[in-house]
């Protein structure tokens, strides 16, 4: 009997499937001693669209809204259906014990494969591979260390809430803008309340009414002063205060009548998370948040130099800790060289402060 791993992506599949040492490329799988690996390409599954609830749905009217399906259902994507077909057929092969979810380590990748069961109406049991690296080592130590899938139960609910979420709103709100302009709209879960920040924010610019105000510096030779309030602001907008302060300077000596020094420990910044990097990436070299993410995922699949870069979380698991040393030799090029080879004299230990499986 064998189990049938299911990756989200082809890349993924054929990486696990040569740490497995499944060898038989049948074109939609690759097939071992003990293993079948196959893979989604993305999402095989989704929300059924509006039409096929009801043929009212097929003519976009205001008289039909809201639409609120009492059950939502699930039907095949027509692009991707050859595969799904063909992950079908090997869910109900007799020599298939269990389903293995190789899915991305995340909600969106539960969803994938927890959909592609429901629909093919598969209840064998299922396991789960959790693992946030594509390395060699961290596929094996994961396969080492499955998970009974049910842990997982609540991920793919709220995966389920997310997609239900964007349907109804986006589908609904779409309809409704629409059908009332008589213009092509679109609004969305998140799109909408993120187009009104910008809007909000705009219109604040717009608006800004500028207002002068003053700074007051005193330079010596050895260190330069500026003049704060209370409140720590060096703003002065009472133009008459500012001028009188400034006569009341000139000419004056200034005394220092103390001096605080303390030693503070500065400790290294946390590992980045996906918004981090995006922020930064835009910040130093104008990419886009999706180019950050392309990128990503390239070093991620294709070259392993990163830990799974879909998260909001800034630790990595002890199981990446081994392959770490890797990682730095990877980026021992050019200017970062010297601090890569610096950094290599010694062993790589984790500690608390990146490295915590809780997190």
């Amino acid at each position: 009997m064998k189990s049938l791993v299911l990756a989200e992506k082809p890349s993924v599949g054929r990486d696990i499937a040569k740490v497995l040492k499944c060898n038989k490329n049948k074109g939609s799988f690759i097939e071992g001693d003990k293993y079948i690996v196959t893979w989604a390409l993305g999402h095989l599954v989704g929300l059924q669209d509006p039409e096929r609830y009801s043929d009212k749905y097929k003519k976009w009217s205001m008289e039909t809204l809201p639409m609120l399906p009492k059950h939502m259902k699930i039907e095949v994507l027509r692009k991707t259906s050859k595969q799904y077909n063909e992950v079908k057929k090997l869910l109900f092969r007799e020599d298939v014990k269990d389903i293995i979810i190789a899915t991305d380590a995340g909600r969106e990748g539960e969803l994938v494969a927890r959909w592609i069961l429901e629909k093919a109406h598969s209840n064998k049991p299922i396991k789960r591979l959790w693992i946030s690296s594509q390395t060699n080592k961290a596929i094996l130590d994961g396969f080492n260390n499955l998970k009974d899938g049910r842990l997982y139960d609540n991920l793919f609910k709220a995966a389920v809430c997310r997609a239900e979420a964007d349907w109804l709103v986006g589908l609904n709100v779409t309809r409704g803008l629409t059908c009332k302009y008589n213009a092509q709209l679109s609004a969305g879960r998140v799109q909408s309340p993120t187009l009104s920040l910008i809007v909000n924010r705009e219109d604040e610019i717009k608006n800004f009414k500028p207002k002068e105000y003053h700074t007051i510096n005193v330079k010596s030779d050895k260190c330069n002063f500026t003049w704060v309030n209370k409140d720590n602001n060096g703003r002065i907008f009472d133009l008459d205060f500012s001028k009188r302060l400034e006569n009341k300077l000139k000419g004056s000596n200034l005394k220092i009548v103390n001096v605080n020094s303390k030693d503070k420990k500065a400790y290294p910044k946390a590992l980045y998370d996906l918004t981090e990097l995006q922020r930064d990436c835009n910040r130093m070299y104008g990419f886009s948040a999706k180019q950050t993410l392309n990128v990503m995922q390239r070093l991620y699949e294709n070259y392993k130099v990163l830990t799974y870069p879909r998260t909001d979380s800034r630790f990595v698991t002890t199981d990446v800790v081994g392959t770490l040393k890797d990682r730095v030799k990877a980026v021992a090029i050019g200017e970062y060289r010297g601090i890569c080879e610096n950094i290599l004299k010694k062993d790589i230990k984790g500690n608390k402060s990146f490295v915590d499986n809780s997190k």
